[in-house]
């Protein structure tokens, strides 16, 4: 029996433990993340507040757990948004061809040519600061690379001779691109999503850091991290502790995204 690689070992530990917090989070907390009790404000870790308390008495943990659940859903929502339209769009305009696909490639690169969050700061300002405009503006920064990847992962297939086949015996095209084509891009498009949820989890963060993301009170480790500036000298667990949970989940869904490569990836299965 073959031992399991020790990347997926850890990623998906970290992650599955952070993913049940997450879920926990978004049901039951210790405390009300909301609930303020200035006679504890700063209190320093302790039995009661095992991650202590911020500059209004909330309990630090009870506010960890509710912003995970926030990060996690803005982030599956925008890599779910940015994977199903990026796909469409990349397998539509690799299959096709012609001047479609010019067209849209040539929007693509410009895209392309902008940093992510540069971008994702851009179209902000367009849809507005708040959880929804950050799933949009996150989805379309992101969605340019979903397009790439997976109209290059398409022009190497539909050469192929089962993709001629399937012409020959008259199937449409539309159905050749689903039956044969797509389910052969589903290994990089599950490396390129997994990758993706590291990338939307920090940007969604530094949003929030930044003050673009969701508006306080309600807590995300981006705005979390952003609050305890000034408090980091007399109270450092307020910037430790959200900091410890980003970089933790970022380790988890790194090591998982290499793993699922390593094993999905024919090549690098046969090097092992």
């Amino acid at each position: 029996m073959k031992h399991l690689p020790l990347n997926l070992l850890i990623g998906g530990t970290l992650v599955g433990s952070i993913g049940c917090v997450m879920l926990v989070g978004s049901f039951w907390t210790p405390y009300d993340p909301l609930a303020l009790n200035f006679a504890a404000k700063l209190a320093a870790p302790s039995f009661a507040h095992p991650f202590g308390t911020d500059e209004y008495g909330r309990d630090v943990l009870s506010r960890l757990m509710r912003g995970a659940a926030a990060s996690a859903r803005i982030s599956l929502l925008t890599v779910l948004l940015a994977t199903i339209f990026g796909v469409f769009l990349g397998a539509l305009t690799g299959f096709l061809r012609g001047w479609f696909d010019r067209i849209l490639m040539a929007v693509n690169d410009a895209l392309m040519a902008f940093p992510g969050m540069l971008l994702a700061l851009g179209l902000l300002a367009v849809f507005g600061a708040n959880e929804k405009g950050i799933i949009l503006a996150l989805a379309l920064a992101y969605m340019s690379s979903v397009i790439r990847i997976v109209r290059g992962t398409v022009l190497s297939i539909r050469e192929l001779e089962y993709i001629q086949a399937s012409r020959l015996m008259g199937n449409s095209e539309f159905f050749t691109m689903l039956r044969h084509v797509l389910p052969n891009c589903l290994a990089p498009i599950t490396v390129m999503a997994t990758s993706m949820l590291g990338w939307v989890l920090l940007a969604e963060s530094s949003l929030s850091f930044l003050g673009l993301g969701v508006a306080p009170p309600a807590p995300t480790w981006g705005n979390m991290l952003a609050g305890s500036r000034a408090h980091i000298e007399q109270a450092m667990w307020l910037g430790i502790f959200p900091g410890l949970a980003i970089s933790l989940t970022l380790l988890g869904v790194n090591l998982l995204g290499d793993a699922l490569r390593d094993l999905l990836d024919p090549r690098l299965r046969k090097r092992s």
